[in-house]
């Protein structure tokens, strides 16, 4: 997958996190920033940390690190 595209709206599910309790959680981006990503999920909102984490999306697999940047500026500097 490519790190430059939105990712609002999308299916994620964190596949790797420095927090145990997130392995696993699966949902649908509804807001990012630079440092996180918040999922909705089965009624409840979650704000997840992008850096220590792994993302699974349709498209591929992401390193929260490399997509650690405001989503406006994502564009210009990720390199996968």
């Amino acid at each position: 997958m490519d790190g430059r595209v939105e990712f609002i709206g999308e299916c994620v599910t964190i596949t790797e996190h420095s927090d145990p309790n997130i392995c696993g959680m699966s949902g649908i981006i509804i807001d990012e920033t630079r440092e996180t990503v918040t999922i909705k999920s089965k009624g409840y909102r979650k704000i997840i940390s992008k850096r220590p984490g792994k993302f699974l999306f349709e498209n591929g697999e992401l390193l929260g690190s490399k997509i650690a940047y405001r989503p406006q500026d994502r564009i210009k500097k990720v390199k996968i």
